[in-house]
């Protein structure tokens, strides 16, 4: 019986995986009025009572299709979480270090992720109020919201 040896190769490097994200009809009439009249919209699910920022299609709990309840919510809203993104990758829309922060708009029941600019990190606290700051030049992506800033 010939007796099988095992052969193992490690190559170490970074491979870039490039990749584009289609929106569809929903993240579309989302990333649309961001854009276009600077206003947050989610969708409401009318059986759960939970309102979804950023919207999706359906609801997490029951099921229920939630395309044709758009409701618009705040700008401003409270921070739930954050972290300090302290290294660079060529996706990240800035430099780090900066901070991407969990932000509960005002009228939302989900939080929504993006850059809060508060100067130090170390301002940066839960339970602080926010609001958008909204890109000078159009943008056809989620950083239509420049940024979020303590109120």
């Amino acid at each position: 019986m010939k007796e099988e040896k095992e052969c193992a190769f490690v190559i170490e490097g970074k491979m870039a995986l490039p990749y584009q994200y289609y929106a569809g009809a929903i993240g579309s009439q989302f990333i649309v009025a961001l854009r276009d009249d600077k206003r947050i919209l989610g969708v409401r699910c009318e059986k759960c009572r939970k309102t979804f920022v950023p919207p999706r299609q359906s609801c997490e709990r029951c099921f229920s299709s939630l395309t044709d309840h758009w409701v618009e919510v705040g700008s401003s809203g409270v921070l739930t979480g954050f972290t300090v993104i302290r290294y660079a990758e060529p996706y990240q829309p800035k430099e780090p270090p900066y901070v991407l922060a969990l932000i509960k708009l005002d009228g939302a029941d989900t939080p929504i992720a993006h850059i809060l600019e508060c100067g130090d990190a170390r301002n940066a606290r839960i339970g602080m109020r926010v609001r958008a700051v909204f890109s000078e030049k159009p943008r056809d992506t989620i950083l239509a919201i420049s940024h979020f800033e303590e109120e």
